[in-house]
């Protein structure tokens, strides 16, 4: 089993000096490694037809919604779901309690998605855009593994894996995954499109807090 995590907006809590509203991240998960194979080589192809260069990075917020409409159309048809967690970052709503580092946010938030996903996952490699501090990414996979396997139970993950996202196809499917999920909590221009390509794909999509 495989496992894709990436996110959609910042853990910024400066709302009026930029920092954005919402923070999404998206859980992408292949049951079987031969269909992620598959959709890695469909997204490969996608940038030939687009007449992009083999080492060109999707990216949904940079993509032109030509392009978005592609991609999504590209991978509905491959045997993968998702799980997400938007959390909204209004004060009023979350306050600033218990997050008084990005780093503690994002840890925070990936507990949650990941509580949900235990359900469907098995001895899975989870594999993180290979980006940010060195310390902090090895610090998240100690967390991840401590705070979602439990002894006396079969592992729901097996390793952590660090990866660059532009050279990674399945981790720019994550990135469009969480920036669908961002768009549509936000009922922006075309949300509605995208989702509906990839809805029948959604097995869980907490929004946070209540």
């Amino acid at each position: 089993m495989l496992v894709f995590i990436d996110e959609s907006g910042d853990t910024g809590f400066k709302l009026d000096k930029g920092s954005s509203r919402y923070f999404v991240i998206s859980l992408v998960i292949f049951e079987e490694n031969t269909e992620a194979i598959a959709c890695d080589k469909r997204i490969q192809l996608l940038k030939q037809e687009l007449k992009y260069s083999e080492n060109f990075e999707f990216h949904f917020k940079e993509n032109s919604h030509r392009v978005k409409m592609a991609f999504l159309e590209a991978v509905a048809p491959y045997n993968f779901f998702y799980y997400g967690i938007v959390i909204n970052k209004d004060p009023q709503k979350l306050g600033r309690d218990g997050f008084r580092t990005k780093e503690s946010f994002y840890k925070y938030a990936c507990s949650l998605v990941f509580e949900n996903a235990k359900e469907k996952m098995r001895n899975a490699t989870v594999v993180i855009d290979k980006s940010g501090k060195k310390v902090f990414r090895s610090q998240l996979a100690r967390y991840l593994k401590r705070k979602i396997n439990k002894k006396g139970e079969n592992g729901y993950i097996k390793k952590v894996k660090m990866q660059r996202s532009k050279s990674n196809n399945l981790l720019q499917l994550a990135d469009y995954i969480a920036g669908v999920i961002n768009r549509y909590a936000q009922r922006k221009k075309y949300s509605d499109q995208y989702h509906k390509l990839i809805a029948h794909k959604e097995m869980y999509v907490q929004f946070w807090p209540k």
